[in-house]
């Protein structure tokens, strides 16, 4: 049986070294977890790409592949992004639906060994930095106080545009912590010069007339990633629970995908259940390099620039102090690829890029 729970929309959040709690009542948790079972859970948050777990467990796609293996799959919705990976580090949760950047802080940097097993997409556009006054570029930030989430995939972002623009974090005059609630509020304040966000503050923001776009996400493609990450040990005591999953997103991506009366009415439906409407959630995929088929997610998890990316990211938690706790360089947590390549250190490998299930799903082995 799968379960939603309905609350409000929420993506991002201040990823502080919360991790830490989490991982307390791990040790405890782990074992059990890590034992050959039948019943799942996975929890996911409101954003654009992950809305499709709302609708496998709302339309009995979840369950129907569930019932396939012989297990039962539980999704639940948390409004709180950042307390979903918490939970999930805490071992309340088998998988989670979050970021690669979340992912290598939180549960990995914690110690908690998880796998990749479903890459959805990559954020194309949804992130961007908003600026007032006509002709704004990056350069122009200078001086300027920014105003966004905290250590979230914004403040990455942010990191990523002033590199690519000779700049650093201490040319600005400021970095405000901005809840994403707060956000529009703040941009219709005079103090307020420049903020950094994501879909959809951003289309809301810009349909008010007075912010550009100096830079997106759609300039450092394929850095901010959404997964499922899932535990590891519970993966490889439990590939039923791999085969189940990974079949239910792809029959959901064949449908949300599809030019047909049916799948206009899945992106309805996850329109609605974020906060929109089909037209508004349709924009917000144009903005969103979602891998339909399995094939486009394998090809993206083998390219060597995959790791690159995991180097910046790495490099960026480091810099902020949020790579695990007493971390001694943005080597400190392992990454593995299929290719057999680990960055980072390889005594330590606690995050895994994983293509097995989904390459079963491109050959129709699931």
């Amino acid at each position: 049986m799968t379960l939603i729970r309905k609350t409000a929309p929420r993506r991002g959040s201040k990823a502080l070294a919360l991790a830490a709690a989490g991982v307390l009542a791990l040790s405890a948790g782990t074992p059990a977890l890590a034992q050959a079972k039948t019943e799942f859970s996975i929890a996911w948050s409101i954003y654009v790409g992950w809305m499709p777990w709302g609708y496998m467990a709302d339309h009995g796609i979840m369950d129907k592949w569930a019932e396939k293996y012989g297990i039962t799959v539980e999704i639940v919705q948390i409004n709180d992004y950042i307390e979903s990976i918490n939970q999930y580090t805490a071992g309340a949760f088998d998988g989670v639906s979050a970021t690669n950047m979340d992912t290598l802080s939180i549960p990995a940097g914690g110690g908690v060994d998880t796998t990749a097993l479903i890459v959805g997409d990559y954020s194309n556009g949804n992130d961007a930095i908003l600026v007032k006054g006509e002709g704004a570029t990056v350069e122009d930030l200078a001086g300027k106080p920014v105003n966004l989430v905290e250590l979230s995939v914004s403040h990455y972002l942010l990191a990523r545009a002033l590199e690519k623009a000779g700049l650093a974090e201490r040319d600005l005059g400021a970095v405000i912590n901005t809840s994403d609630a707060d956000m529009v509020a703040a941009w219709q304040t005079s103090d307020v010069e420049a903020v950094v966000t994501w879909n959809p503050l951003v289309s809301t923001i810009l349909e008010m007339g007075d912010a550009v776009n100096v830079a997106d996400s759609s300039d450092i493609p394929g850095e901010i990633i959404d997964l499922l990450a899932v535990n590891t040990e519970v993966l490889e005591a439990n590939p039923a629970f791999g085969k189940a999953v990974v079949g239910a997103w792809y029959e959901t991506m064949a449908l949300m995908s599809s030019d047909t009366e049916e799948g206009a009415a899945a992106r309805a439906a996850m329109g609605e259940a974020s906060g929109t409407d089909q037209a508004g959630y349709e924009a917000q995929l144009d903005s969103t390099a979602m891998f339909y088929e399995p094939s486009e997610a394998v090809a993206f998890v083998e390219d060597p620039k995959l790791a690159e990316t995991m180097t910046y990211v790495a490099q960026f938690l480091f810099d902020k102090g949020i790579l695990g706790t007493g971390a001694p360089s943005p080597d400190f947590v392992g990454v593995a690829y299929p290719s057999g390549q680990v960055t980072g250190d390889e005594g330590n490998v606690k995050f895994r890029y994983s293509v097995e299930y989904m390459k079963m799903a491109a050959d129709g082995l699931l």
